[in-house]
């Protein structure tokens, strides 16, 4: 079975930030963090257990050598449920239709 991978609209905003941001601090430093979160992404497919449940059902997986994780749901699906910069702090709390909480963002379970 092939699993697929669907950005959250605050997680693809949040991504494409964070690309647009490292590449105008060094031309290709754009390229080598989409680059880092796509492995990530291919790990949570291949593996969807390798990475630790933080809370109920989500799982976190750091992203190597940037300071961002993604957060998924521990389902079938793997739609992440967030990107997040690793310094904010997250709130995770509520049922299986309760948000995520990332400081003044929601991304939904």
């Amino acid at each position: 079975m092939s699993l697929s991978v669907i950005f959250r609209r605050v997680a693809r905003n949040e991504f494409d930030d964070a690309a647009d941001w490292y590449e105008q601090r060094l031309a290709g430093l754009g390229a080598a963090f989409t680059a880092a979160i796509q492995q990530t992404l291919d790990q949570i497919i291949a593996q969807p257990d390798f990475y630790p449940t933080v809370f109920r059902d989500v799982r976190e997986a750091l992203v190597s050598n940037y300071p961002y994780c993604i957060y998924y749901r521990d389902e079938t699906s793997r739609d992440p449920v967030c990107l997040s910069h690793s310094s904010r702090s997250i709130h995770l709390a509520g049922g299986s239709n309760s948000p995520l909480s990332l400081t003044g963002q929601h991304c939904h379970l």
